[in-house]
């Protein structure tokens, strides 16, 4: 994925798909718990629902979802599995997101769209007070 500074902000559309996976497997508030959560080493799943307070088959499912998008792995050992981050590379990714957060001072919590701000003004509000 080549960044563009020209008319487009990426170029090459078709190349997004994989991009647009990892960040959607990311945008659960849950499967960052959790990929934060193994960044601290391996757990099982019980482990992860009691740090989360969530329901077995949740957590279950919020893990498949990381496993089949290559993020997460699982080690088995007798009855149990034990997961962990399948790259380094993620808490990377994860560390450079904070980064920009703190850059923007959080901005992207008032984005009318995707916005987790309270206070944020409706979209339909937005677009009169920008009109």
């Amino acid at each position: 994925m080549a960044i563009n500074s020209g008319d487009r902000c990426l170029a090459g559309a078709e190349g997004l798909d994989p991009a647009v996976a990892l960040f959607h497997s990311l945008s659960d508030g849950t499967r960052l718990a959790i990929v934060h959560r193994l960044a601290a080493g391996e757990a099982r799943v019980a482990d992860l629902m009691a740090g989360l307070g969530l329901a077995q088959s949740t957590v279950s499912a919020h893990v498949a979802c990381l496993r089949d998008c290559g993020l997460v792995v699982g080690r088995p050992q007798g009855r149990q599995v034990f997961y962990s981050l399948a790259r380094p590379e993620l808490m990377d990714l994860l560390a450079s997101a904070e980064t920009l957060l703190a850059a923007t001072g959080n901005a992207v919590a008032l984005c009318p769209n995707y916005g987790t701000d309270s206070t944020a003004i409706p979209a339909a509000e937005n677009a009169q007070v920008r009109g």
